[in-house]
C-alpha cells in the first residue's frame, strides 16, 4: 500500500503520479476481473486466489500518470524513461506494451481458440489504458497507466524518476528544454502468513 498522489506544478502545467491498487484496477475493469484464473484484466490476477495462501497475489506495480498542459505549446513524457529507484538500491524499469505482450505469450497455446481470445482481450485493454507518450498540446490533458514489475517485499521507500520531460521544442520539433522529476512514496508491506497444514 502506498501513500497519496504526488504532483509537480509549474504555472498551469500539472504532472501527477498516483499508485493504483489491484482492487481499484479490478473495479476499473469489472468484466475482465471476475473469471478467476481466466480473468483478462492485464494488470491483476482478477478475483483468482492462490490455492495455498488463499490470497490474490500482486501481478504488477501500477501508477496512474496524469498530465494537464495549460502553459507550454506542447510537452511530452516518454514512459520508457520512467523508473523506480528504491532506498535499498533496487531499480525497476517501466514495462512497454511489447514487454507486457511478451509476458502473456506463454499463456497462449496454439494462438487459437479461447486462450488466444483472452490474449487479445488483454492487449486491447493495455492499448487503451497504458500511458501513450504522445505530445500533449496546450489546452490538452492526458492520462494512462505506467507499469512496473512487482516490487520485492523489502522495498519500502521508492522514488519514481520521470526523466527528460520535454517542456519546449525548437522549430524542427527537437527538444530544447527538459526537466527530470522525482516522485517519492512510502510503501506499507503486509506479508500474509502461510496457513498451517
Amino acid at each position: 500500500m502506498y501513500k497519496r498522489q504526488v504532483a509537480y506544478i509549474h504555472e498551469r502545467l500539472e504532472i501527477s503520479l498516483r499508485p493504483v491498487t489491484d482492487a481499484e484496477l479490478n473495479r476499473r475493469f469489472p468484466e475482465a476481473s471476475q473469471q478467476g484464473i481466466k480473468s483478462t484484466n492485464p494488470y491483476t490476477y482478477g478475483n483468482w486466489k492462490d490455492p495455498v495462501t488463499h490470497q490474490t497475489p500482486q501481478r504488477f506495480t501500477v501508477f496512474l500518470l496524469k498530465v494537464k498542459n495549460y502553459t507550454f505549446p506542447k510537452v511530452q513524457i516518454d514512459p520508457a524513461k520512467i523508473k523506480i529507484v528504491c532506498q535499498n538500491g533496487r531499480q525497476y524499469s517501466s514495462l512497454s506494451l511489447l514487454e507486457l505482450k511478451e509476458y502473456y505469450y506463454p499463456y497462449v497455446s496454439g494462438y487459437s481458440g479461447v486462450a488466444s481470445n483472452r490474449f487479445e482481450a488483454r492487449k486491447d485493454i493495455l492499448r487503451a489504458t497504458l500511458y501513450s507518450g504522445d505530445v500533449i498540446f496546450s489546452g490538452q490533458e492526458s492520462e494512462g497507466y505506467v507499469v512496473f514489475p512487482k516490487l520485492h517485499y523489502d522495498v519500502k521507500e521508492i522514488a519514481v524518476h520521470v526523466n527528460d520531460v520535454v517542456l519546449r521544442f525548437n522549430v524542427l520539433g527537437e527538444p530544447v528544454e527538459t526537466v527530470d522529476l522525482v516522485f517519492r512514496f512510502h510503501r506499507d508491506v503486509y506479508k500474509a502468513r502461510q496457513p498451517r497444514s
